[in-house]
């Protein structure tokens, strides 16, 4: 009993986590559009990426309530969930079906994988999301086992030797993402123009403190706070990365075929239109479909960082949502 109290705190907790990165974003929205009211009328767009995708839902849902109660003056145009964790469990639960599907898992690395994976959905189903990151954690280990290190955020690139000696978390989910001119404009120039920043904290030092705190909220799905943003009329935008295996194509599928979004049932009738790569003439870059106020971009020979792997493809898809184009 006191194992199931644990997790009932645990999940309330961590919706505590989620609704103060919600409310101190608004804080920021308010302040900005009553200081710069230039800014009221333009059209404003919030992009996200992978677990940001889920705070850039929440978010965006605070900021379409505080619009139409007239508390904000902003013209809100819509929210882009880019490779974005909103339902975790079914990226879970694809990923041997994906590496199979690719030649990256034989007949006994999917029963492995699939073994590992529904571990997790039990965690979830039973409402551990702290037990259940645990068990995600794990189910990557036997991924990498079994697929000789596969990258999550690109299959078709290898974890280089210094990558694979570093932990788990750090290798797979931190590393990654601090390129060292990154890490360098951050504690450098930027941390110099603002001149508060205290010396001992540095850019990307407390990712694995933040990512332990926010290990209750990891898996828990936010297919609702999309549902919500859709009844009330808000744009959403859904791209993904062909070679992403970390948020991969076919789970952000299964989570959009479960809203209830009352144009679910067209948009799904609907045959995608094809986009041709910018870089490359007569060859595809992208599918795209789009009904209402929810499009889905399936952008090809991009993993988890669609800008990085296909610039001018992220560019011209950017320029659509933005009705640019």
């Amino acid at each position: 009993s006191s194992s199931l109290l644990s997790d009932e705190l645990d999940v309330a907790h961590q919706k505590f986590h989620s609704m103060m990165v919600a409310s101190d974003m608004m804080v920021l929205l308010k302040s900005f559009f009553s200081l710069k009211t230039e800014f009221q009328s333009i059209p404003f767009y919030i992009f996200s990426e992978s677990y940001g995708g889920k705070m850039a839902a929440a978010i965006s849902l605070e900021l379409t309530k505080a619009v139409q109660a007239g508390s904000v003056k902003c013209n809100f145009a819509g929210v882009a969930l880019g490779d974005s964790w909103i339902s975790p469990i079914d990226s879970v639960m694809t990923w041997g079906p994906y590496l199979y599907s690719t030649s990256l898992l034989d007949d006994n690395g999917l029963d492995e994988v699939t073994k590992a994976a529904n571990a997790v959905l039990e965690a979830v189903k039973q409402g551990q999301y702290r037990k259940a990151t645990d068990m995600w954690s794990i189910t990557e280990n036997v991924v990498e086992q079994n697929t000789n290190n596969v990258n999550f955020y690109n299959i078709l690139t290898q974890n280089s030797d210094e990558m694979v000696k570093t932990t788990s978390l750090k290798r797979r989910h931190i590393r990654p993402l601090h390129r060292q001119s990154l890490s360098e404009l951050m504690n450098g120039p930027i941390r110099q123009k603002l001149g508060v920043i205290p010396k001992n904290v540095t850019w990307g030092g407390q990712a694995e403190a933040v990512f332990v705190s926010m290990a209750g909220d990891f898996m828990k799905p936010v297919v609702d706070i999309v549902d919500q943003l859709l009844a009330a009329g808000a744009n959403v935008t859904v791209y993904n990365g062909q070679l992403d295996l970390i948020v991969d194509t076919v789970g952000q599928e299964l989570w959009v075929k479960q809203l209830k979004w009352d144009g679910l049932q067209y948009f799904n009738k609907m045959k995608w239109m094809a986009l041709e790569d910018p870089q490359t003439q007569s060859q595809t870059g992208a599918f795209y479909k789009t009904y209402k106020n929810f499009a889905f971009y399936w952008i090809l020979k991009a993993g988890h960082m669609i800008p990085s792997d296909q610039g001018p493809m992220a560019l011209r898809m950017l320029k659509m949502v933005t009705q640019q184009e």
